[in-house]
C-alpha cells in the first residue's frame, strides 16, 4: 500500500529552515539548472536511486518536483524499495514560484 502525504508550502520552507527536512527535487538536472528551491538537493527521477537516500539518513526526507506527479512516482520506488517515506511538496516547483519563494540557480 503506498501512503502518500501532501505537504504544503509553508510546512517545506519551516522544514528547510530548520534544518529538518532534506527537500529532494526529482527533476530532471536540466530543470533543477535553471532554478530550484535553495537548499534542494537534485536527484533525478530518471535515474532515481532509492539507495542515495541514506546519506540523509536521521533527517526527514521530503519528495518535489515541478508540481507535484514525479515527485509521488519516487516516493513510491522509495517505498516499494522498503524505505519508510511518505511525504511529498504537493504543488512542487510551480508552487513555491507562483507564492513567490526564493529560487536559486
Amino acid at each position: 500500500m503506498t501512503t502518500v502525504i501532501d505537504l504544503d508550502r509553508e510546512t517545506v520552507a519551516a522544514g528547510l529552515a530548520d534544518g529538518s527536512v532534506v527537500l529532494v527535487d526529482v527533476r530532471e538536472p536540466h530543470e533543477f539548472a535553471a532554478g530550484h528551491i535553495p537548499g534542494s538537493v537534485s536527484l533525478p527521477l530518471s535515474s532515481f536511486d532509492p539507495g542515495a537516500l541514506a546519506a540523509y539518513a536521521g533527517r526527514r526526507i521530503v519528495f518535489s518536483c515541478a508540481a507535484g506527479v514525479r515527485s509521488q512516482q519516487a516516493l513510491m520506488l522509495s517505498q516499494a524499495a522498503g524505505l519508510d517515506l511518505s511525504e511529498h511538496y504537493r504543488g512542487g516547483f510551480k508552487d513555491w514560484i507562483l507564492s513567490g519563494g526564493p529560487v536559486e540557480v
